[in-house]
């Protein structure tokens, strides 16, 4: 007879707000500095699944075979496929806010400073851990009420440029007239790197992060003198 893979709804383990949801420990002041990140092997499975073949077209029969496990011993670990795409989403984003608060609390009080070290941070993110940061493009695949969370932390990162670049408008140091589609735009800048960018190319993480550093600066000092 062969076996029996059904089981019980379980609920969605989805791991609580708090420190455990980053995968790397907190950087502090070497927020520039990145370790070898290891995930669990659920969780390296998972991502290397999602990325070869997307969220609908990886399963969990194939993750648990990357693993070597049973799908009841991979069920144990995470209730389900949407569990192990909001570990890993909450996850990253999780360190990407904590290496980011880092940063800006670094960066002393000039606008301009401000807003090159949150860039810097957040660019570096997408060069290091690319891997993770490509898997936002799978927002879209979370049920409702994951899908709030996520976007509630992703909503944290512009917040904090937006309240810099708000500042820097007030100190005549930012000229855009459109601060809100500016600061939309440089997030989706930055994120777009972790699309393109391979460690064997020509560009090396730091020099991708000045340049993009340059580039948000270059954005919001528009519009001087209209």
């Amino acid at each position: 007879m062969a076996q029996q893979t059904s089981r019980p709804k379980q609920p969605n383990r989805m791991r609580r707000e708090g420190p455990e949801l980053g995968f790397e420990a907190d950087p502090g002041a070497d927020w520039r500095h990145f370790e070898e990140l290891r995930l669990s092997p659920f969780l390296e499975a998972a991502l290397e699944e999602f990325g070869a073949h997307g969220y609908h077209g990886g399963s969990v029969r194939a993750i648990a075979n990357r693993v070597g496990v049973t799908l009841p011993t991979l069920y144990y670990h995470h209730g389900s496929k949407q569990d192990l795409l909001v570990t890993l989403l909450m996850g990253s984003m999780h360190d990407i806010l904590v290496r980011c608060r880092h940063a800006l609390a670094e960066a002393g009080d000039r606008p301009e400073d401000r807003v090159a070290h949150i860039v810097e941070s957040f660019t570096l993110y997408m060069t290091h851990r690319r891997r993770l940061a490509f898997l936002d493009g799978e927002v879209r695949n979370l049920e409702p009420e994951n899908r709030e969370r996520y976007v509630a932390q992703r909503t944290e990162l512009s917040s904090m440029l937006r309240a810099v670049v708000d500042d820097g408008i007030t100190d005549g140091v930012f000229h855009t007239p459109y601060p809100v589609e500016a600061v939309r735009a440089v997030v989706s800048m930055c994120q777009a790197v972790a699309v393109w960018y391979r460690p064997e190319g020509p560009l090396g993480e730091a020099e991708v992060a000045q340049r993009y550093v340059a580039l948000a600066l270059d954005t919001l000092v528009a519009g001087r003198g209209a």
